[in-house]
């Protein structure tokens, strides 16, 4: 019984120092991915999104992209955001794209995936998640009808509050003077400071909860059964399972936006597909919690449906992804995502994070000294009004702290 009690023990270790040093290798990517984030939000104002969304034309999805791209990657806050926006007017179909955008399109992302998986996976995500988006517009336009947008329309009006509602509603962003000048401005630097922190403290259960899991499943799971699961002794059925099961396993897995990406190295460094992992990283927004909030927000018959066609438009995107890539010979040849490290070195990586940790605490600084605090416990609360009543932060306007 004592030498099972070890066993466990030193089991359990193994996956919590596999999780902290994966945690390690990704700092400095993620402060970087939220500090750019957060630039750019402070410059663009929410308030204004609904009023460019007004069909789902091409030039509005794009439109409706660009929008998503520049938000936060926060997938309750976009859900969220998305249902604002669509009760505040915008189009169905270009508020659901928009909320693609905001989870699939952002930079930080980019710049995580790049780090932990190498560049060939982040331009496979900003080459499949506007493919994604345009299978998903040509879905809701063979299959969306009106009688499910009034439905949609009628239970968004109640008022059902979902996870970060207020992160949703609140505008903290700077609309005098050119973009630098907004950046550059003390208001500027006070929203950029706030939008950091926001986002941190949107995402951090779900980056712990990501590393955690990652963390398990490279030190429990064996690399036989990933490599039987995903059939990776068969090129060709591999090529085709991966981007179909790579949503379902996402969605069972709760981890959503940023917090799946180490978990996708897990996945690929045991046989899953490369299109596979793309599925698995487009699937964040139909994970069981959030499949929950569309049933509160939409209804039963609309959340069915955006489950179905999201569930068709990752799969179909990441097979595109899958051939497409194997055709220029982009897909590398070695599973070596960066999560099998059991130590922390004192390298090029210890310095970034060193660095970006001084950024982040000169941030965290800021934040606490412009009524940051009052901000965080206002993020919670549910804004049953959408838009109409979107938080302009008396921090905004705090000049005078410096």
């Amino acid at each position: 019984m004592c030498s099972t009690g070890v066993w466990m023990l030193l089991a359990i270790w193994h996956a919590l120092r596999m999780s902290l040093t994966m945690g390690w290798e990704i700092l400095w990517a993620l402060i970087l991915g939220f500090l750019l984030s957060a630039v750019v939000q402070a410059v663009v104002s929410k308030e204004e999104m609904s009023g460019l969304l007004p069909d789902d034309r091409a030039g509005t999805i794009v439109k409706a992209c660009g929008l998503g791209a520049a938000s936060s990657s926060c997938s309750y806050a976009a859900v969220a955001l998305a249902r604002s926006m669509f009760r505040k007017g915008a189009n169905f179909t270009a508020a659901m794209a928009f909320q693609f955008a905001s989870t699939n399109l952002v930079m930080e992302l980019g710049i995580l995936l790049a780090v932990l998986m190498g560049w060939r996976f982040t331009l496979a995500e900003f080459v499949g998640g506007p493919l994604m988006i345009w299978v998903l517009v040509v879905l809701f336009r063979l299959f969306l009808r009106r009688g499910l947008v009034e439905a949609a329309r009628e239970q968004a009006d109640r008022g059902v509050a979902g996870r970060m509602e207020g992160h949703a509603a609140m505008d903290m962003s700077v609309h005098e003077g050119t973009l630098w000048q907004r950046a550059a401005s003390e208001k500027g630097r006070t929203a950029i400071s706030h939008f950091f922190v926001m986002d941190w403290a949107s995402l951090w259960l779900d980056i712990g909860v990501g590393l955690l899991i990652a963390g398990a499943l490279a030190a429990w799971v064996p690399k036989q059964f990933w490599q039987t699961f995903f059939f990776a002794g068969h090129p060709v059925l591999a090529k085709l399972w991966g981007p179909l099961v790579g949503p379902a396993v996402a969605v069972v897995s709760f981890v959503c936006s940023v917090g799946n990406v180490p978990l996708a190295a897990v996945l690929w460094n045991g046989g899953i597909s490369f299109g596979g992992v793309i599925a698995f990283l487009f699937a964040d927004l139909i994970i069981l919690p959030i499949l929950n909030i569309y049933r509160k927000y939409y209804g039963w018959k609309v959340s069915a449906f955006l489950f179905v066609t999201f569930y068709a438009a990752m799969a179909v995107a990441a097979l595109v992804v899958e051939f497409v890539f194997g055709w220029l010979h982009l897909i590398p040849q070695q599973r070596n995502a960066r999560v099998m490290e059991e130590a922390i070195s004192w390298n090029y990586t210890t310095w970034l994070n060193l660095g970006f940790l001084v950024v982040a605490a000169l941030l965290v600084v800021r934040f606490l000294r412009t009524g940051g605090p009052a901000m965080l416990r206002m993020m919670g609360e549910p804004q049953k009004t959408g838009l109409e009543h979107s938080h302009t932060h008396p921090a905004a306007g705090a000049d005078s702290h410096g």
